[in-house]
């Protein structure tokens, strides 16, 4: 057992859409160094949960606390939570028109700078720090004037996603099924970027349906969520099992 404080530590959370209670009583805690994946059938919570993490506004908090860093960051809003360094890649990167994305991504990365105190950088400066984390997940600079996610296919959206992580250096990371909708070569290079970022001081949660990515991210822990908390925790031989089982038995 780890004897540090966790980095984030969800303590009885309980949150609703339209009235309607989707995660019930959900605990989990996260360590800096860990990698938790979070699997389960669909409908059991696990993209609410994501969302609720960064702070979205559709959904209610009823009970509960979210600990990030020593702190309650129940009332913060999203683009707190962020510059305090916790980061959500979504399951559908949405496309924004008439916005590049070397744009979009020296804006977030000012308004982080910003935050801290830090000097913003100009448009060359940016080149120069964008370039080297471009390498990283395999993408052209070509990308960098192209509108942020328009015409990108479903493996550079998530490149991209990944791309916004490793440029706001963010300290826990959710990835809200990453891997869904690409091909092999396309899984291989996003999960490459992930086991770059990852170090002692950060966290990943990766929220999953398969296996596949589990083999090339190996997680510490992998917990499995059902209608709105976990159930069951184990290590990554239990994402094993569920391939093999489907969720049925856990019930």
């Amino acid at each position: 057992m780890n004897s540090n404080p966790p980095i984030l530590e969800v303590k009885n959370l309980k949150a609703s859409i339209n009235d309607n209670e989707i995660l019930k009583s959900l605990d989990l805690k996260i360590h800096k160094g860990e990698i938790h994946a979070i699997m389960g059938p669909n409908g059991s919570g696990k993209s609410t949960f994501s969302k609720v993490l960064a702070g979205h506004p559709a959904y209610k908090i009823i009970s509960g606390e979210i600990i990030f860093k020593g702190l309650n960051i129940i009332d913060l809003e999203p683009e707190e939570r962020s510059h305090l360094g916790l980061f959500l890649a979504f399951q559908y990167p949405i496309e924004i028109p008439g916005v590049s994305n070397e744009d979009f991504l020296r804006l977030a990365y000012n308004a982080k700078q910003k935050f801290y105190n830090k000097p913003e950088v100009d448009p060359i400066e940016f080149l120069e720090i964008i370039n080297q984390k471009l390498q990283l997940v395999e993408m052209s600079a070509v990308f960098l004037s192209r509108n942020v996610n328009e015409g990108f296919s479903g493996g550079e959206k998530k490149r991209n996603e990944i791309l916004q992580m490793i440029l706001l250096d963010s300290e826990v990371s959710i990835l809200d099924e990453t891997d869904s909708g690409l091909d092999i070569d396309a899984l291989k290079i996003i999960s490459n970027g992930i086991n770059t970022f990852m170090n002692p001081d950060k966290a990943i949660i990766l929220i999953t349906h398969y296996q596949r990515l589990l083999d090339y991210v190996k997680p510490n822990f992998v917990h499995v969520m059902q209608n709105g908390k976990i159930i069951k925790t184990g290590s990554a031989e239990l994402a094993n099992e569920l391939e093999k089982k489907g969720y049925e038995w856990l019930s």
